[in-house]
């Protein structure tokens, strides 16, 4: 019978090997060249994160980065209304 109640307690993960390849400073300035490129970063990103096969690191930047620009297009158009709705307000008095 198994007392331990954490049985990865004893694990030493710096012995253990890598499940994917670290990506290279090429690697990086080549995803990141990508992104400076309107639209074909956004198909980029999309492959990216949800074409499988990708390394793990980059498809994980990649959700990240559509998180931020989901977060960012919501507050624009925040924005856009209160703008709109403010100066609305002011030229309708």
């Amino acid at each position: 019978m198994n007392t331990n109640v954490n049985p990865g307690a004893n694990v030493n993960y710096a012995n253990q090997p890598q499940s994917a390849p670290i990506l290279t400073v090429k690697d990086w300035l080549i995803t990141m060249l990508i992104m400076i490129i309107p639209l074909v970063n956004l198909i980029m990103l999309f492959v990216w994160a949800f074409g499988g096969g990708e390394n793990p690191s980059k498809a994980n930047y990649a959700k990240a980065t559509l998180i931020w620009m989901v977060i960012g297009f919501v507050f624009s158009i925040m924005f856009v209304f209160l703008f709109a709705g403010a100066l609305g307000s002011a030229l309708y008095r």
